[in-house]
């Protein structure tokens, strides 16, 4: 029988979803578990799997449309079902106008009056009678997150073998099909020179002609609420900035010893991690940084729930590590690596990005020497890590070379003073220039 397929609920506080994007069309064929729909809630961006094999017979919620938490969004017809697309809501894409026989709209005659089908017309093939190549079967199989990295970088889908179920290629299996040089099929111009790739900085621009603008990009769901989020922290919080200049030099000894070990185990030792670590110590001691406003009260956390911004082509979300406090260097590296991942591929789940006590944000990977975030509310600060590069600098009247960065904390002047934020730093800074080898 149909399966009707509703808007999730996101987590316990969330009563709405938006419709992003439709990955599949009316008459499309899809497997359990494959990617239906992408949603954008007050905190995620998420891609909401198909409950069942079958096809997709109808939608009843358009691109852009916002409704509550089990509301009917769309119906997948299975083997045997009799049902058929209805009208879709204006935006909703279809297939294709024909509408394959053994699917009817419930309540309406199994098959249409002579006159409604020309005699001479032949009956359309049904879709799985339609040959399928085994590149486009694994393209299809694949996540549009995936297709389009492949796009950006003219790979050949093709070409890689999938590790993911029914030979699936899956993010990892592209990305490591890119640093291994995989096969690339570039566009070409008429002349036959081969296009470069192009990636507008933050996202392609509205159509132009004559030189006017004449379209233009509306905000996001996910845009919206960044930018709510962010007035609200200014006109709530009393911004203040103190900057710490560290020295990594000792880190990069330990990190360069152990790296090997870390990747052998499918982990990443970077600089971030040995920043988490020692940020989650130093709040151990300053609980006030760890703690949140609300009222005329200030809410202490017994857990560290430490937040990771994650820079996004389409915003920026922060994916939480609870309980960071139990977890040791290998521990955190992994879930950094994790929920980055995850968060690219639009794969967290809401209890993921709620909850935060302190956060932490690296503009340094582009080469920021450092910034001046805004708190992340109802939270109390926020540690911003600068570009990590070799300096000069002067050690004992001599000049030397040093691995250095500025690590920036943000906090909320009207519970923290000028001297419990630079103390907070100054345990950061001793944590992270005298990191203990044995914790690696």
């Amino acid at each position: 029988m149909p399966v009707n397929v509703v808007m999730p609920q996101m987590g316990e506080s969330v009563t709405e979803g938006t419709v992003v994007r439709w990955i599949r069309k009316v008459g499309d064929p899809v497997d359990r578990d494959e990617p239906l729909f992408e949603i954008s809630t007050d905190k995620v961006d998420a891609e909401i799997p198909s409950p069942a094999a079958g096809t997709l017979a109808a939608i009843h919620v358009k691109e852009g449309e916002t409704v509550p938490v089990d509301a009917l969004v769309a119906v997948i017809a299975q083997a045997g079902d009799a049902v058929e697309a209805g009208p879709q809501p204006d935006g909703v894409p279809e297939k294709s106008a024909t509408v394959a026989p053994q699917a009817r709209a419930v309540g309406a005659p199994a098959t249409p009056a002579p006159s409604q089908a020309p005699a001479q017309m032949p009956a359309p093939a049904p879709p799985a009678s339609v040959p399928v190549s085994p590149d486009d079967a694994r393209r299809l199989r694949s996540s549009p997150l995936v297709r389009r990295i492949a796009s950006e970088h003219q790979v050949d889908i093709g070409a890689i073998p999938g590790s993911g179920i029914g030979g699936r290629v899956t993010k990892h299996d592209i990305l490591r099909a890119i640093e291994g040089g995989a096969a690339r099929s570039a566009p070409r111009h008429d002349s036959g020179v081969v296009a470069q790739p192009q990636s507008p900085i933050g996202g392609p621009a509205p159509a132009f002609a004559d030189g006017e603008r004449v379209a233009a990009a509306p905000f996001s769901v996910m845009r919206k609420k960044i930018a709510e989020h962010m007035v609200l922290s200014q006109k709530t919080a009393a911004h203040v900035h103190t900057v710490f200049e560290v020295d990594f030099t000792h880190v990069d000894r330990i990190r360069q010893a152990r790296k090997a070990d870390y990747e052998r185990a499918g982990l990443k030792l970077t600089y971030l991690s040995f920043i988490a670590k020692a940020v989650v110590e130093a709040l151990q001691h300053a609980p006030i940084l760890n703690a949140s406003h609300k009222g005329d009260t200030v809410v202490y956390s017994r857990d560290v729930n430490l937040g990771i911004a994650v820079a996004l082509d389409w915003g920026l979300i922060v994916p939480v590590i609870h309980r960071a406090q139990e977890r040791d260097l290998r521990e955190l590296s992994r879930g950094i690596v994790d929920l980055a991942t995850r968060a690219r591929a639009k794969q967290l789940k809401n209890e993921e990005v709620h909850g935060g006590t302190f956060t932490v944000t690296n503009p340094g990977t582009l080469g920021a020497q450092f910034g001046m975030p805004i708190i992340n509310q109802p939270q109390l600060a926020i540690l911003g890590v600068g570009t990590i590069e070799k300096r000069p600098v002067v050690i004992d009247d001599g000049i030397a070379i040093r691995l250095r960065s500025y690590l920036t904390l943000g906090f909320d002047h009207r519970l923290i003073d000028g001297v419990v934020a630079d103390q907070f730093m100054a345990l950061i800074k001793d944590r992270i220039e005298h990191f203990d080898p044995a914790a690696v």
